[in-house]
């Protein structure tokens, strides 16, 4: 069997929360267990919230925690450029593709009334796109070409996609019922997540992507785009969420524990070993290098539902 290429795809729009780093301490621990490798790749498709100097510390904490990456990032390779904001011409080519085959149009519909009460919305809020724009004539797409840029959506059809989670098992979505057409290029011109991240795995030798469970409902568009395109999909392995010990979502915006913070209390194996001890690696929450985890790691350790992270476990 081929080793595995894992890899971390972060978005630097500030510095990693414990959530972050929780994450990109499985993906790494995942990939090398059976002596894989990681690919590292900054995903700043937003360039404005995603300033360079925040790539930079990205890459620098990583170094600190021992979560050192085989290709990519500021040290390059062999699939590069390795920063999403440097590869629109290859997602260009593929968004070309699709347009040929008469999958992709333009929708012109306003945020607002995408979150109409009237239109049907998913279990988490998000609207099911309703297909207003996707039979607009010829004359009525350059009339409101005039007024505003579209974005640029894609035609799912009458698709179940269904896959089998390393983690989290068997999961399904109706692609009409359960999502809509959706976005692969935003009205400003900038590719969406959907089509640049599975352009970029396949490009990049991507075998096994570990996630937040956040990104479950995003992988049926991401199979769909792998097979229209002809792509090679990778596994997913979806991590529950770490939460606040008063339950929140951790975030970056909310000023949760950040590792620039952690970095004045904590050696890095005590992050590493606090961190493993929150996601049942360790029973205890003793400092520990990430590499003297690889060999007992297990998904099967891992819990299944979202992690309450235990009081004063950071103070």
């Amino acid at each position: 069997m081929a080793a595995v290429t894992g890899r971390f795809a972060p978005s630097p729009s500030g510095r990693m929360h414990l959530g972050n780093l929780l994450c990109s301490l499985l993906a790494w621990l995942s990939a090398k267990q059976d002596g894989g490798r990681v690919v590292l790749r900054i995903e700043d498709l937003d360039a404005e919230r995603c300033p360079r100097k925040f790539a930079d510390l990205l890459e620098a904490d990583l170094r600190w925690l021992g979560l050192v990456w085989d290709e990519g990032g500021s040290d390059g390779g062999p699939n590069g450029p390795y920063y999403q904001s440097e590869r629109s011409e290859i997602y260009e080519t593929y968004f070309k593709r699709l347009t040929e085959r008469g999958l992709i149009y333009p929708c012109f519909c306003s945020r607002s009334q995408l979150h109409a009460a009237s239109a049907p919305h998913r279990s988490d809020g998000t609207p099911v796109y309703s297909g207003a724009c996707r039979d607009l004539s010829p004359e009525e797409v350059r009339r409101r070409s005039a007024q505003r840029p579209p974005a640029w959506r894609l035609r799912v059809g009458e698709e179940t996609v269904s896959f089998t989670d390393g983690h989290l098992g068997r999961y399904e979505e109706s692609l009409p019922e359960d999502c809509g057409d959706f976005v692969v290029r935003r009205g400003d011109g900038v590719f969406a997540y959907q089509l640049a991240v599975v352009v970029d795995d396949a490009l990049m030798g991507v075998t096994q992507v570990v996630r937040g469970a956040d990104l479950l409902q995003s992988t049926p568009r991401q199979l769909y785009l792998y097979k229209l395109l002809g792509l090679p999909a990778p596994e997913f392995y979806h991590l529950p969420l770490l939460l606040a010990p008063d339950g929140r979502r951790l975030s970056k915006r909310d000023g949760d524990v950040s590792l620039e913070t952690l970095q004045s209390r904590f050696t890095a194996q005590e992050v590493v070993g606090r961190l493993a001890y929150a996601a049942h690696l360790l029973e205890k929450p003793e400092p520990v290098a990430a590499a003297e985890l690889v060999k007992s790691f297990s998904w099967e350790k891992v819990p299944k539902e979202d992690i309450l992270l235990p009081r004063g476990l950071f103070d």
